[in-house]
């Protein structure tokens, strides 16, 4: 090992880490050894930049819950839209949210202006043209600058609890499809996706029907899979819908081959006999159960109610109707 890097390993390391940084100091050795070209290094050191520093900004806040919200740069602040925005962005500020955008202007401006710079975090993108950081995030240290796309919308996703998506154009459909697909295959945990309309819009509308007509009746997704996204044209019951999905779901992980989902109540007889009978279909075998016992779950709580099960890994946007099941009673 490159002696620099030996010493590092050794120096003032969180023991229970150790394997963590010696294999991160390791991958840095070998790039020494695999000749990469000065392009793929300054790629390489460049993503891990800006993950080291935004995880930096976004760690005092990890406790409140916040919402990664897209829509267009260019929607100007007299369009009847950059008004709901706005009104969204105040309303779920009230509700204990903070909000995530792009940091620039447009439907971005508005929702950081209606939440407050405060409560607003701005991951703004480094383009040639149209994405300049708005007044409202300008100097807050919450605004984080990337070079790369795809370690921003990392951060959009792990640093966010839901996502809201307002009229926008292709980087929206980027961003919402992108909640859409780690979401419908697992790869992110369940969350609100919401969709927000003005009064009478029908951007999202026509959207929608759109995806029933080419993807549901194609059978290119399956018809539960809509169920993952919520349309709003009411900015009080789109901000409700995002606080609304952890009235009771606290959160869910996989657990010894079996998935664990929490819930801020204790599980009933009764709730679990309902479950068995109408989500048997994303059962590989066996029943819905309590977790009874908490000792090896790393959400220590003892207040919080437990259900696992042996899931089939596939039906996830029927997780999204379990939850919403629960949430109800």
């Amino acid at each position: 090992m490159i002696p620099r890097l030996a010493a590092l390993a050794r120096d003032d390391m969180d023991s229970s880490l150790d394997a963590i940084y010696e294999d991160m100091l390791l991958n840095i050795d070998k790039l020494r050894k695999e000749k990469l070209d000065v392009m793929e290094l300054r790629l390489l050191n460049t993503a891990f930049k800006e993950l080291r520093y935004a995880l930096k900004v976004f760690k005092p806040y990890r406790g409140i819950p916040k919402a990664a919200v897209f829509g267009s740069a260019r929607t100007p602040k007299h369009h009847e839209i950059f008004r709901y925005a706005r009104d969204f962005g105040k309303r779920l500020s009230k509700k204990g949210w903070m909000v995530i955008t792009g940091g620039a202007s447009g439907i971005m401006e508005a929702v950081m202006d209606g939440a407050g710079a405060k409560n607003s975090f701005g991951l703004n993108i480094l383009l040639p043209f149209e994405q300049a950081a708005s007044p409202v995030i300008l100097g807050n240290e919450k605004l984080i600058h990337f070079k790369y796309f795809f370690t921003r919308k990392l951060m959009f996703l792990k640093e966010s609890q839901a996502t809201v998506l307002f009229p926008g154009g292709f980087g929206t459909f980027d961003e919402g499809f992108e909640s859409l697909t780690l979401v419908q295959t697992g790869k992110a945990m369940p969350r609100p996706i919401v969709m927000a309309d003005n009064p009478g819009g029908t951007f999202w509308t026509s959207t929608l029907e759109l995806w029933k007509k080419n993807l549901t009746e194609e059978r290119l997704i399956s018809p539960q899979d809509l169920s993952l996204v919520r349309h709003y044209q009411d900015m009080e019951e789109a901000a409700e819908e995002v606080v609304h999905f952890y009235k009771n779901y606290h959160s869910a992980r996989f657990f010894k081959d079996e998935y664990l989902m929490r819930f801020r109540k204790p599980i009933a007889d009764a709730t679990i006999e309902r479950l068995n009978g109408e989500f048997a279909d994303i059962l590989s075998h066996g029943e819905f159960r309590r977790l009874e016992s908490v000792e090896e779950d790393d959400q220590k709580d003892p207040s919080l109610g437990r259900i696992i099960f042996a899931f089939n890994r596939s039906s996830y946007s029927r997780i999204r109707q379990l939850i919403d099941v629960l949430n109800s009673l």
